[in-house]
């Protein structure tokens, strides 16, 4: 035993992946981080991404989940050594090629330095986001409250407000400082503030999404089951079971009437202070009030209390279309699955596709037009993750791995076209 009451590495049990994936309820909890096994029952309530997250991983594999989502590793090592609880046996604890050269390229992007962000390009992203919003408020306030005004000025609004999405997502990810606290702050800052939303529930959730993309039952972003099907599987096995009230089979129409007009204005605004009140967040939810009591104070002098609401819903509105779309469209067409216990590399390639670069595309979805270089490396700084294609596409090549790049235009329009081939499956299903 060592001081610390932490058995040696040479002392440390032996275990089998068929005992490791036994331990997978949450009372009872196992993951494997680079060889060693970990009892993370009673700890992963105090994981700051949450307790369903490391229930997500158990007895599988994390260690390049893990890698991905912790810069200072060896300041987490500290939480993890009280943990260990043994070792994978030597004979089942091998590298596939692929992760061994999927780890490879991680060190040579490390040494290229390219998870150091360029505090310039960050700075003017903020800097950026503030004129924006800035020019809105000037066109009201010079040529007044008309609706020709207020739609030029709602342009102006709506760019600042999906490009501080994009900008909030960069501190989410603590890619921008080496600071987690500073990341945090920024991060509370734009998103509580200056969107009305919140960091805890965006945490929550988007944490979950990255760690098991695309994956049902794991994966939020496509708990869509109310109005829509995703995928190849859901929509047969729900067909066979007479699941479903919706007419799925229309899915691809109503689309475009029910997520990108609805989910921000309705839904996010329904969730959000829900997931706060439950959990007694009561210090966030009052960072969102200064968000909306900010908008009231600098809109009031021209629109009033009721006017300034309907420009927020109006911008918000016209903002959840441009979300709706940027997001969705480099993960519904592809593959949504239950979990396969399949390796980081493998499991990300299914999930996302990219849209092919330009400054357009690039300043448009902020730089998550780069999905796949995002999704193997989340704590990247975006304005480096192009500088990564090369040899993600080579890796990709190698091991006979979709590498899949659209234009702006076709990454859309397979949104709708994945959506037609979902409703037909869970039709034929149905009636079969």
């Amino acid at each position: 035993m060592c001081k610390s009451g932490i058995p040696a590495n040479d002392t440390l049990p032996v275990y089998s992946w068929a005992e490791i994936r036994k331990h997978v309820s949450k009372s009872d909890s196992w993951i494997v981080i680079e060889g060693y096994v970990y009892d993370v029952t009673n700890w992963s309530r105090k994981h700051p991404g949450g307790e369903r997250l490391i229930a997500n991983q158990a007895g599988q594999d994390s260690t390049d989940a893990w890698t991905a989502f912790h810069n200072d590793k060896n300041s987490v090592s500290k939480y993890l050594r009280p943990l260990r609880i043994g070792k994978v046996r030597e004979d089942e604890n091998k590298e596939s090629e692929l992760i061994k050269d999927f780890r490879e390229i991680r060190r040579t992007v490390e040494d290229m330095g390219l998870f150091k962000a360029s505090i310039p390009f960050f700075t003017f992203i903020m800097l950026h986001i503030f004129v924006l919003e800035l020019l809105g408020w000037l066109i009201v306030y010079y040529f007044g409250a008309s609706w020709s005004s207020l739609l030029v000025a709602s342009i102006f609004l709506v760019s600042a407000q999906a490009q501080a999405g994009w900008a909030q997502h960069d501190y989410g990810h603590l890619s921008v400082f080496s600071s987690s606290k500073v990341n945090h702050g920024i991060h509370i800052f734009l998103l509580n503030f200056f969107k009305g939303v919140s960091s805890s529930w965006w945490n929550y959730r988007h944490y979950l999404h990255h760690a098991k993309p695309n994956t049902i039952r794991k994966d939020p972003d496509i708990r869509m089951e109310m109005f829509f099907l995703l995928g190849k599987t859901l929509p047969k096995e729900w067909g066979k079971k007479k699941k479903g009230f919706m007419p799925y089979v229309h899915q691809h129409k109503y689309w475009f009437m029910v997520m990108p007009p609805l989910l921000l204005p309705l839904y996010f605004n329904y969730e959000v202070p829900y997931f706060l009140w439950s959990r007694k967040l009561y210090g966030e939810m009052f960072w969102m009030a200064t968000f909306f009591a900010r908008y009231i104070m600098i809109f009031y002098p021209f629109l009033g209390i009721g006017g300034s609401f309907l420009l927020y819903f109006w911008v918000r509105f016209l903002e959840s279309h441009w979300f709706v779309w940027t997001t969705q469209m480099s993960h519904i067409p592809m593959s949504v699955d239950y979990d396969q216990d399949e390796d980081w590399v493998t499991s990300q390639l299914k999930a996302t596709c990219n849209v092919d670069q330009s400054l357009f595309n690039d300043w448009f979805s902020g730089h998550l037009n780069f999905q796949i270089e995002h999704h193997l490396f989340p704590t990247m700084p975006r304005n480096n993750l192009h500088k990564t294609t090369s040899l993600v596409k080579s890796l990709c090549k190698k091991h006979g791995l979709n590498y899949q790049s659209k234009s702006l235009f076709q990454a859309m329009s397979d949104v709708v076209g994945s959506l037609k081939e979902s409703g037909e499956m869970w039709y034929e299903a149905y009636h079969m």
